[in-house]
């Protein structure tokens, strides 16, 4: 099933996408939302009840926001996934390389204030920062709580998949002290949707294939299974002695071809189009829009 966050006045009602992708079915707003079916206060089987007699639309009729839109904390990350990515940045990093490819997961987070829409734009402020990064991600959605959960039962706990670009400030992520958090943090810059599709639909997300285009420009492409550490092993490392909550979200790392790391390097900048795909999840489409976010 694919569950979109749907506008509907000034709430969020639950819809469900079609199969072919070119239409939805969306349940009354006081049924509840998509946060409300990840945390299990609503059951997908009910949804499906809900929306079976309900006809459907055209996509393009509706607005479609972030799938969720209340997090338990700051959105999970995943650094250095994809060992293409780790060398294309060796000697770029301003004096903050690692000696080696790390043995474990890279973990950090960014603030939820990040997140926009599939289709919203991606502020910009050149004020704040010279060095606007693209980073598409295939996200995990958590929909059973956990804590010390062994790999061969992570995918118990993954409620569903959808796409998200991990845009980044550069600049200020090298300059507070190697930290990540302020150069991922930076307010409506990172798209996340379309829709959340959930697990029973994607048995084998290492086949599931990574795109960014910049104006029409393939820039990364990838497979989910080119990761470092996969999907299990990343929810067994990060779970240990700390809790996974239902509606937590997990970036699992960006693929090679990000614009730092090229010759020339290549920054966003105001009226890019950014479109970010993952096979089988959507796209995500978004236009770098000049914003003030430093007064």
């Amino acid at each position: 099933m694919k569950l979109a966050a749907v506008a509907v006045g000034d709430d969020w009602a639950i819809g469900a996408v079609e199969p072919a992708g070119d239409s939805i079915r969306v349940a009354p707003a006081e049924y509840g939302t998509v946060d409300d079916v990840v945390r299990g206060l609503i059951g997908v089987p009910l949804v499906r009840e809900w929306l079976r007699d309900v006809e459907p639309q055209p996509l393009s009729s509706v607005a479609l926001g972030a799938p969720l839109q209340r997090f338990n904390r700051d959105i999970l990350c995943t650094g250095w996934n994809y060992v293409d990515h780790f060398y294309e940045s060796a000697g770029k990093r301003e004096g903050q390389d690692p000696d080696a490819l790390p043995a474990h997961p890279t973990f950090f987070t960014k603030g939820p204030d990040t997140v926009i829409g599939p289709y919203d734009p991606i502020a910009y402020d050149a004020e704040l920062s010279r060095q606007w990064d693209y980073e598409a991600e295939l996200a995990i959605v958590i929909g059973r709580d956990g804590r010390s959960i062994p790999a061969e039962r992570a995918h118990q706990h993954v409620f569903g998949y959808l796409v998200a670009n991990d845009v980044s400030q550069r600049d200020l992520q090298r300059a507070h002290g190697g930290q990540w958090l302020k150069g991922k943090s930076i307010d409506a810059t990172m798209p996340l949707g379309p829709w959340i599709t959930t697990a029973d639909e994607i048995p084998d997300p290492a086949g599931l294939r990574i795109t960014c285009e910049v104006n029409g420009v393939v820039l990364q492409a990838a497979t989910v299974g080119q990761m470092a550490f996969d999907i299990p092993r990343l929810i067994e490392e990060l779970s240990r002695g700390m809790t996974l909550r239902a509606g937590d979200v997990l970036l699992t790392g960006t693929p090679s071809g990000i614009g730092n790391a090229r010759e020339p390097q290549v920054f966003l900048s105001d009226g890019d189009q950014v479109v970010t795909r993952v096979s089988k999840l959507g796209s995500l489409r978004n236009q770098v829009s000049r914003t003030r976010l430093t007064s």
